[in-house]
């Protein structure tokens, strides 16, 4: 057994060779690595396979044994400082090597045919290949500075993948985005790294909790400067896991590919930030400030994130906000002492959102043949509707994923979703208000997300003079080239201005919400014509969708925790990490308090869904054509400060909450402001200061030059007048002192 364990740092590097290949078969022989370009899928879903295995073996074995296993090698040795390398097998790395392994093998195997269109294929799993190394290295590290190395590769890896199709100047700038508001956390990190490093003397994790630990306790260390360091360590995983403030690259980020998007969401690079806290809570939870600053975040976030998805059009950010506001429930589970929760709902929200964006994807890949390959259009659910005859499967397996993320039994988010609201109210009856009326707004933005999407009729004229029903257009490359001219639309909705800035800059008034716009909509075939309908995805497409729906149906089972149940595979599985990190855990419950909890949090998603029902459902539009509706809303008095208070909270939604306006406004504008400030200065003072000596002295020297008379008796004279006044001065002055 340790034998397998003490060869676990070949995990992280499975994935790494086909970069390599790929990488020097580009550069080498590129017409015959690009001619058989398909063929790299294989070795790709291969190793990533075989890690999957490794991992879970190790997970097996971890729950069977019940310890924690650290291998280390020395890489720097002096009298004053020793840097080793290593990897520690415990209950959170074997979580995570099981989440990213088996998304991204669902991944990969959906972007064989997603991407093949695409001519940056190799491209692409060569990144993504490269992704899941970094992030596998990240969670087997051994101590921070080893963490900070992957983190860094991290980061890399997403700025690479959000700016894949980076000919596109909003891609470009959306990777921008991402990198420059990261490197705010990152920089935060490394402080808290070398803060902590200075305290202890020590970069192991053992080693720094122990001794934060007692130095803490002693008052042997000044507790205002380990807050800061902890502090800023957090502030990394604000900014990897898209937390308040640092949110804002987030929805920018669904630029990239959409299987990108997927892993980035569930397994990867938010991912990494939930992971940074968990490993580092003993450090944390010593610290009362911290612990209270991190539920803090986290409860802003879960609202935040709601309160921006519920007006989104772009299915793909709507998605994105979702994942920062449960992100945000995780963090706030993490912050209460909550380990087991946190953990539990980072496992079912990871399947269940990778399904909804693959799901995403599917959807988007459907549209493109009738809007072209425009983002703005072919991901607009206002466009959409009445897909369900069109893609049936992807639509059941949608809806399982949104039923999931609603929290509705016995789907897998619904029994982590559960606990955290539990624990959330034994320690902060406010933070559990917060979370309970997130938990019914969650419900609405996701189920208006599907009805906006299924629901009804498609909502969009189109024509095709060139195709037929059965017609392709995806062998045509998204890298650089223009989209055929053959389809001609005809919108009634007017979309988004597509603007491309570091923030976004401008607002849009929404004089009518989607509710009352998308009921107009119809659809207009007109028989002289044939069309290009929305079509299912191929079968490699809909393969990792079946799986995940399973992983979405039963990976809530491993949380069960009754008193007469004994299947509670996560505690069984966490014993080793619960037993060293000492987080508040909870015991057991009976029947009687889990169906009173369940019915008080099922009630709020089952009325978060009946108002996005009433809303968006096909009922309404119904109802709204035949102008019932509208004659009875007329009647009240009311109806002008409803229309008034629901246009403030739309526009504030769409708008991203200001916030980016507010960025942009104190930030990118007044640094753009202080930097033409200094550069005044520079020019004109510093520069002005320099060159005004050289002009004086040559001046001075002309001037003095039609003084002298030529003569050395003279010049001797003068400089030794000078000379005696100056040491008479000294003199003096000297004396009165």
């Amino acid at each position: 057994m340790e034998h397998t364990y003490k060869y676990a740092w070949i995990i992280p590097f499975l994935p790494f060779p086909v970069t390599m290949l790929i990488g020097f078969g580009l550069l080498l022989i590129p017409t015959s690595t690009k001619n058989i370009r398909r063929v790299w899928a294989f070795p790709s879903v291969l190793m990533l396979t075989i890690a999957m295995v490794f991992s879970a073996n190790l997970s097996i074995q971890q729950i069977n044994g019940n310890f924690i296993y650290q291998y280390l090698w020395s890489w720097t040795v002096n009298t004053d400082f020793s840097l080793e390398f290593g990897h520690l097998i415990d209950p959170l790395t074997s979580i995570m090597s099981i989440l990213i392994t088996t998304v991204g093998i669902l991944v990969l195997i959906y972007s064989d045919n997603y991407m093949s269109h695409d001519q940056g294929y190799l491209r692409f799993f060569a990144y993504m290949s490269f992704f899941t190394t970094s992030m596998l290295g990240l969670v087997t590290s051994s101590n921070l500075i080893q963490i900070y190395i992957f983190w860094e590769l991290v980061g890399m890896c997403s700025y690479l993948l959000i700016g894949f199709w980076f000919t596109r100047p909003i891609a470009a700038s959306a990777c921008q985005k991402a990198f420059v508001t990261n490197r705010i956390g990152d920089f935060g990190l490394l402080l808290g790294i070398l803060g902590l490093y200075w305290i202890t003397g020590s970069l192991e994790f053992r080693d720094l909790f122990k001794i934060v630990n007692n130095l803490v306790h002693n008052n042997g260390v000044d507790s205002l400067f380990v807050t800061l360091c902890a502090s800023f360590l957090f502030l990394g995983a604000v900014a990897k896991s898209a937390q308040f403030p640092l949110h804002i690259w987030l929805p920018d980020a669904m630029e990239g590919p959409t299987p990108i998007s997927a892993l980035i969401h569930a397994a990867t690079m938010v991912a990494a930030g939930i992971f940074l806290v968990a490993r580092l809570l003993p450090l944390f939870i010593v610290i009362p400030y911290i612990m209270n600053l991190i539920s803090l975040i986290g409860v802003i976030t879960v609202l935040l994130g709601a309160t921006l998805a519920v007006a989104q059009r772009d299915i793909k950010k709507s998605l994105a906000y979702s994942t920062m506001s449960q992100l945000g429930y995780i963090m706030l589970a993490l912050g209460i002492g909550s380990y087991r929760a946190a953990l539990f709902h980072l496992i079912t929200h990871a399947y269940s959102k990778a399904l909804l964006f693959l799901g995403s994807g599917s959807i988007i890949h459907s549209m493109e043949p009738i809007v072209g390959y425009s983002p703005d259009k072919s991901q607009n659910m206002v466009l959409m509707g009445g897909l369900t005859k069109y893609i049936p499967i992807t639509r059941i397996t949608f809806l399982l994923g949104t039923l999931s993320l609603c929290g509705i039994p016995p789907l897998a988010c619904f029994w982590s979703k559960d606990e955290i609201l539990n624990d959330s109210w034994l320690y902060s009856p406010i933070f559990a208000i917060i979370a309970s009326f997130t938990a019914g707004l969650t419900a609405f933005y996701m189920f208006r997300m599907y009805l906006l999407t299924f629901d009804g009729h498609l909502r969009i004229h189109f024509q095709n003079y060139s195709s037929t029903k059965n017609s392709s257009f995806y062998s045509i490359s998204l890298w650089g080239k223009e989209v055929p001219k053959a389809i001609t639309r005809n919108f009634l909705l007017s979309t988004m201005n597509n603007k491309v800035s570091f923030f976004s800059k401008d607002t849009y008034q929404i004089d009518n919400n989607v509710r009352n716009r998308v009921g107009y909509l119809s659809t207009d075939f007109r028989n002289k014509y044939t069309y290009t309908y929305p079509h299912e995805s191929d079968n490699t497409m809909l393969f990792p969708l079946l799986v995940l729906v399973l992983f979405t149906l039963f990976i809530g089972s491993i949380g069960i925790d009754f008193d007469r149940i004994d299947f509670d595979l996560l505690s069984k599985w966490l014993t080793p990490s619960t037993k060293f990190f000492h987080p508040n855990s909870n015991d057991s419950s009976d029947w009687y308090d889990f169906l009173k909890n369940a019915v008080f949090s099922v009630s709020i998603a089952l009325f978060g869904l009946f108002i996005a029902s009433i809303l968006y459902g096909s009922v309404y539009s119904s109802l709204q054509n035949l102008n019932l509706v509208n004659s009875f809303v007329k009647k009240s008095r009311k109806r002008i400060l409803l229309d008034r208070v629901k246009n403030v909270i739309y526009n504030w939604s769409y708008n991203r909450g200001y916030i980016d306006i507010f960025y942009t406004k104190i930030f990118s504008v007044s640094v753009r402001e202080l930097a033409k400030l200094i550069q005044f200065f520079d020019r004109h003072i510093i520069d002005g200061i320099t060159n005004g000596v050289g002009v004086a002295s040559f001046f001075v020297g002309e001037g003095i030059k039609y003084i002298g008379g030529g003569r050395i008796s003279s010049y001797l004279f003068l400089y030794l007048s000078y000379v005696s006044i100056l040491l008479f001065n000294f003199l003096f002055y000297q004396k009165l002192q």
